[in-house]
């Protein structure tokens, strides 16, 4: 495994697998993120590595590399979660910044959701998620075979996937967003019980059908927002939520996907 992270630091391509058990390899403690003494191990090694390489000067570092490990030796409680990652180190045409490019806005990424998650069940499944990267190749026009299809999958699975539950929330898909766009990382601070939030889509629900339209969920946003200060931006996600509904039609389960705390 040691040999392969050295390849790997040198600044070799590997794949999306091997990406991931490197990421294993220096995340000991299984948290998710590289830090303290791990991220110390982990920026000693890509140094060292380069040299190996013949790479001595930092300057051989790429920029994106250089900015990094800048930031890194200075910040002791630095952490770094595997998106980050990918940002620096050359995985195969950098899989995970591929689809994130793909999906531009948290609109689109919406309607992807509604899309793929075919039975309706809040949750993307692995053979959801693979139809919907299958798509996103190939409305790319990338070349892929059914075996590097079955790799991307399982390995997108297994990064965002942060409860091991075998299948993708909304809310852990959304970690394909980049910050700036991902608004349910607004919602948090809003998230509720889901007694709570069948009180509150009862009360706007106005006419009582099941559904909100519109102009219901424009009330119940701008509630939200009076409620608790610190979301006064939410209202500008009601298009990104609405992608959520059916013609229209926004169901409380659609809804309890962004306003209620993840089961």
């Amino acid at each position: 495994e040691h040999t392969m992270a050295n390849a790997y630091l040198q600044g070799v391509e590997i794949s999306a697998s091997q990406f991931l058990d490197i990421f294993h390899h220096y995340d000991n403690d299984g948290n998710g993120y590289i830090e303290g003494k791990e991220l110390q191990n982990f920026i000693k090694e890509l140094q060292q590595a380069r040299k190996q390489a013949g790479l001595v000067s930092s300057y051989e570092l790429t920029d994106q590399m250089r900015a990094f490990v800048e930031e890194y030796e200075k910040n002791a409680d630095g952490k770094i979660d595997i998106i980050e990652l990918v940002q620096i180190l050359p995985t195969e045409e950098n899989f995970l910044l591929f689809f994130r490019q793909q999906l531009k806005s948290c609109t689109e990424f919406m309607e992807a959701w509604r899309n793929y998650d075919a039975d309706h069940s809040g949750y993307i499944e692995a053979d959801e998620l693979k139809n919907f990267l299958r798509d996103l190749l190939q409305r790319a026009k990338k070349p892929y075979d059914e075996k590097k299809l079955e790799e991307y999958t399982l390995t997108t699975l297994k990064i965002f996937d942060s409860n091991n539950d075998g299948k993708l929330c909304l809310s852990e898909m959304a970690r394909l967003l980049p910050d700036q766009e991902n608004f349910l990382l607004k919602f948090q601070g809003v998230k509720m019980a889901r007694k709570e939030f069948n009180k509150i889509f009862e009360l706007y629900d106005k006419d009582r059908n099941g559904y909100m339209d519109e102009n219901e969920l424009d009330a119940l946003l701008k509630g939200l927002c009076e409620k608790n200060k610190k979301v006064s931006k939410i209202p500008i996600y009601k298009k990104a939520i609405m992608a959520l509904s059916d013609g229209g039609k926004l169901y409380r389960t659609e809804l309890a996907l962004v306003l209620c705390e993840d089961m």
